[in-house]
């Protein structure tokens, strides 16, 4: 089995008037990414690798969680297609990976990878910080076809803070 921590960056920081790679996080962001960081170790969601988009925000995001893992900063992620994500996955070797990206295409491959998605009033969106925890009954991620998760969880980083 193979386990997918799929999350979109926490909130960005428009006001800051940099170029769209290199916008950091705004305070909200900031908390919720560390209140997410909390939950996924709470509910033993540890991954053993992370592939990363290289934007700032994304960055950002993965150092206020907290997790130390095998970690990849690609380029490929940045504003990435699903197809694009699926390809990037697939080539990953880590049991539990944790996939940080953009929307829309983090929100349109979460929906692609799995069966059925959750009762969430925000899983139609996927907001800033979403995080889908899939699990998938593959030995190698390059087995993996979209339609066959299935959903263990799903939360946004409002879920936390409001």
């Amino acid at each position: 089995m193979k386990r997918l921590i799929l999350m979109r960056h926490a909130k960005s920081d428009w006001a800051a008037g940099t170029p769209d790679a290199e916008r950091p996080l705004n305070g909200r962001g900031k908390r919720s990414a560390k209140v997410t960081g909390l939950w996924l170790k709470d509910m033993g969601y540890l991954p053993d690798e992370v592939l990363c988009s290289s934007a700032l925000r994304t960055r950002e995001t993965l150092e206020k969680l907290k997790i130390e893992a095998r970690t990849s900063y690609q380029m490929a992620l940045y504003l990435a297609e699903a197809t694009e994500m699926l390809a990037v996955l697939r080539q990953a070797t880590g049991d539990t990976v944790l996939m940080l990206g953009h929307n829309p295409g983090i929100g349109d491959f979460a929906h692609a990878l799995v069966a059925k998605g959750p009762e969430h009033a925000r899983w139609n969106d996927y907001p800033t910080c979403a995080t889908l925890v899939a699990d998938f009954e593959i030995d190698d991620w390059e087995a993996l076809t979209p339609g066959t998760g299935r959903v263990t969880d799903f939360v946004v980083g409002r879920d936390f803070t409001d």
